[in-house]
């Protein structure tokens, strides 16, 4: 419960009993780390996006690096993505040794621009995969995108971090190109603190990431300590990763798996909520709403034009009144590795740029009491009559 005069946080998990009996019920299994638990979350999650395979991984950012290397990525070759996006999109490229290439985004969207990506596929053959970012659930324009990738032989890895469970007449996210990556991470639509999903259609890429998520092994613990043979024994056949996710934490997303649809449905009436209440306010401007939208968070636009002051003020006001706000994202053109690594300047970005400049991530999770809700909107409608520009 959040009382009238109490900070607001950015976001709080959605727990109950039913998470802490199956985590009790893991310790006191005396099995601990990936084993028959994580098998069944892989299996549920699989069959409920309508992915013949799911591998569950230790972190989204796992998980993408897992999907490049398992789709080629690596020295010599170089992605796509857009810098509208958390920094482990590129820098999971980066460890396998590729390249980054951006694209701006959409200038009504935080999507990648298909216009782009189809233009730098044909300009940089050396492109290998393109990698387009769900943000805030709303979906990119995947038919486009997979099209433009198919053409060049380049595939389609989705971050699909923001995006469980957006869905389309196509399909869930992250099943609508060649791989896609969730993140349960512990501000997602679903969490284990720690963690993320692949889910992949190809059998030979699902078992090279099986295989490389567990140092190059070519038996699971779970396969030794199960199997009539000797447990002993296995073989290292490849230069692998630790990237497997142990079922103590799997106990928790078969839990928060079960009360997705539910999750989603209190996020869509929040967001309506919210909606209805910055409707028509000088200064402010509704999130974009696409088809199969998850709702995964509230990203407020402002419009400077009508306001007089930048957002940072705004946002410091916000938190100042005690709502916990985010930033998503900072764009890599103002990150110092990225932008000195490829010379990136906000210019180049323009549609980049004025969302950064114009957006504040609001307290927002499933939930959520009427009486905060309404405490977020009128802070917020509150500060934007202080600072609505005057003539």
């Amino acid at each position: 419960m959040t009382k009238r005069d109490e900070p607001i946080p950015f976001f709080r998990p959605s727990f109950s009993d039913e998470e802490e009996r199956a985590v009790i019920e893991v310790l006191r299994s005396g099995w601990l780390t990936t084993g028959k638990v994580t098998l069944e979350f892989e299996r549920e999650f699989g069959a409920f996006v309508g992915s013949p395979h799911a591998l569950a991984v230790n972190s989204a950012t796992s998980g993408l690096m897992l999907a490049m290397e398992a789709f080629g990525i690596g020295p010599g070759t170089k992605i796509l993505t857009t810098p509208y996006t958390f920094a482990s999109t590129a820098m999971s490229a980066r460890h396998l040794g590729a390249e980054v290439v951006y694209a701006d985004i959409e200038k009504d969207t935080y999507s990648i621009d298909p216009d782009l990506v189809e233009e730098a596929l044909r300009r940089d053959p050396s492109i290998k995969a393109v990698v387009p970012v769900h943000i805030a659930g709303n979906l990119c324009d995947m038919d486009r995108i997979a099209r433009a990738a198919r053409a060049r032989g380049a595939a389609v890895i989705e971050d699909a971090a923001h995006a469980f469970p957006s869905k389309t007449d196509s399909g869930y996210a992250g099943t609508l190109g060649d791989a896609g990556v969730f993140s349960f991470y512990a501000t997602k639509t679903i969490t284990t603190g720690e963690g993320g999903m692949v889910c992949v259609r190809d059998s030979d890429a699902a078992a090279r990431i099986s295989l490389m998520r567990s140092h190059g092994i070519n038996r699971t613990v779970w396969d030794r300590y199960t199997s009539s043979t000797a447990s002993w024994k296995y073989d290292v056949v490849e230069e692998g990763w630790k990237c497997n996710l142990p079922d103590i934490l799997s106990a928790v997303g078969r839990v928060q798996l079960a009360k997705a649809e539910r999750f989603y449905r209190e996020r869509k009436e929040l967001a309506r909520r919210f909606n209805e209440g910055f409707s028509g306010v000088p200064g402010l401007a509704l999130p974009p709403d696409g088809p199969g939208n998850a709702w995964h968070l509230y990203l407020l636009g402002l419009v400077p034009e009508e306001l007089d002051c930048d957002r940072d003020t705004f946002a410091s006001e916000l938190q100042g009144a005690g709502l916990g706000i985010s930033m998503h994202f900072i764009p890599h053109f103002e990150l110092t590795y990225f932008r000195e690594r490829y010379g990136l300047a906000a210019a180049d970005f323009p549609n980049a740029h004025r969302r950064y400049l114009t957006t504040v991530s609001l307290p927002f999770w499933p939930g959520m009491t009427e009486t905060a809700a309404d405490r977020v909107i009128d802070t917020v409608r509150e500060a934007a009559g202080r600072h609505r520009a005057r003539a």
